[in-house]
């Protein structure tokens, strides 16, 4: 049981005190930070069997092996993430294989399928990009020391990740053609998708637990400004065309599309003439998971089923 009501730990924790276990939480920081952690880790499994997918796609062995050990990372922040939530009561047992595909609560964009090589890197140069941001942002704030520590060898590789994206965008884009093609395709379906991965605008967020909790520092919109910082820069030296613009007089990124707006997961299409959906629409959608909800997980979950049938024939 906290020794500390929730107004005495929030005061405490906004002045820079450390939360160590289980021992110093209130009810109310653990229900925060088991929301954080569970998005953390899922986020992080879930992108094992999307990559893994697509790095078939790879133009040479040596590639496919660049890929397969970024999944093998995410695969390790994934059981670190879990892990944290063991501390505080969870179980990892319950939480990868005793769910169902839909209750896992990674972004939406890893419910989507990655066709070719630059869906690919372009993933891993947006939405390792946008893990970065948030996860850094944490690194930087977080009142919950033992996820501080774990950061740091998680920020290293997540870097290596992100470069991997962005040297292959370059090698596409510089290709031109086909290959440049074939990225702004890419980008077209990934800018929005990751915009929306940040969640809710500020004046329409709900509750502010993490803030209040200091498990984050920056809030959604300031999120989303600190990945386009880097992104659309990026975008516009290789050429690429990215819908969002600096407003001089803002000092900011606006997006040059109704936002948020409908997405066609069969095409890969974000519906800008459609107009501005509402929030409510995006979680429908978000709740209903992407078209690929359903076979990522059950590639994960399978291989515990496929190791128990192994290990019960070497029995027999």
């Amino acid at each position: 049981m906290s020794p500390f009501t929730e107004e005495e730990l929030i005061e405490k924790v906004q002045s820079g005190y450390m939360v160590e276990g289980p021992e110093d939480m209130t009810e109310g920081y653990r229900k925060a930070l088991r929301v954080q952690l569970t998005v953390q880790a899922d986020t992080e499994l879930m992108s094992a069997p999307s990559y893994w997918m697509a790095a078939r796609y790879a133009p040479s062995t040596n590639t496919q092996v660049s890929a397969h050990a970024i999944i093998q990372d995410e695969l390790a922040h994934a059981n670190i993430a879990y892990r944290l939530l063991e501390d505080i009561g969870e179980s990892k047992e319950k939480l990868v294989y005793g769910r169902q595909p839909h209750e896992f609560k990674h972004p939406y964009g890893f419910d989507q399928p990655l066709d070719n090589w630059a869906d690919l890197v372009v993933a891993n140069g947006f939405f390792d990009r946008a893990g970065i941001t948030l996860l850094s942002d944490v690194y930087q704030n977080t009142s919950y020391a033992p996820l501080k520590r774990a950061l740091v060898k998680i920020d290293m590789e997540e870097t290596f990740h992100l470069r991997h994206g962005e040297v292959w965008m370059r090698r596409l884009s510089k290709a031109g053609g086909e290959a440049k093609e074939m990225v702004q395709r890419s980008v077209d379906w990934m800018f929005p998708m990751t915009i929306e991965w940040f969640g809710l605008p500020d004046d329409l967020k709900r509750h502010s637990g993490q803030l209040d909790y200091k498990l984050k520092g920056l809030t959604n919109d300031q999120l989303r400004q600190v990945w386009m910082d880097s992104t659309v820069p990026l975008c516009k030296e290789l050429g690429l065309d990215v819908p969002a613009h600096w407003d001089e007089e803002k000092q900011e990124y606006v997006l040059d599309y109704p936002f948020p707006c409908q997405y066609d997961a069969s095409e890969k299409r974000w519906a800008f003439d459609e107009g501005e959906i509402t929030w409510d629409d995006v979680f429908e959608r978000w709740k209903g998971r992407g078209p690929m909800n359903e076979i990522y997980v059950e590639s994960v979950q399978r291989s515990r089923m496929d190791v128990r049938r192994w290990l019960d024939g070497k029995a027999a």
